[in-house]
């Protein structure tokens, strides 16, 4: 027997195109009468990055409320494009809005992120949207194939085409 599908994991990189992933996981959550996590994965910053920041900022505290204030501002980026999103739906489909249980950015790399956060929820499914690409190896070569090959869920890629 299928387990139902009641809650969705959708993860977003924030590209331009991934308000269109979106509007299936949307629709998705209203046809399984689903809930939807909405999630970015807010890479570590490089060695490079944090060297940087070190000759830069000398004093470890304003080092941490640097990367602090990184994670804030994502969060705040993300929920912007969640309240443009919503603003832009039609008014009948503005109601599908109290589906979405949280919005969250959490830190690590995207891949284990992302997987990671599914198993937490727990999730029935995760869905993401493919880059502009489409399903090319470049795409593939990254966090989604790794999101694919160990998702204990099922998962959905959304492919994004010009038309959209």
């Amino acid at each position: 027997m299928m387990t139902p599908i009641q809650t969705i994991l959708y993860a977003t990189d924030l590209s331009n195109t991934s308000n269109h992933a979106f509007r299936y996981a949307v629709g998705l959550a209203r046809a399984l009468d689903a809930r939807l996590h909405v999630m970015h994965a807010l890479e570590p910053m490089n060695e490079e990055a944090r060297i940087t920041l070190q000759m830069f900022m000398i004093d470890a505290d304003q080092r941490n409320q640097a990367i602090n204030r990184r994670m804030e501002n994502t969060l705040a980026a993300l929920t912007e494009r969640q309240e443009a999103f919503w603003a832009a739906m039609p008014e009948d489909e503005r109601r599908n809005r109290t589906r979405v249980d949280n919005i969250e950015v959490v830190q690590g790399y995207a891949a284990d992120a992302i997987l990671k956060r599914a198993e937490s929820l727990p999730a029935d499914m995760i869905l993401m949207g493919s880059h502009a690409h489409g399903l090319t190896h470049s795409f593939l070569g990254t966090v989604a194939k790794r999101v694919l090959h160990r998702a204990k869920v099922p998962t959905l890629i959304v492919p994004y085409t010009e038309d959209h």
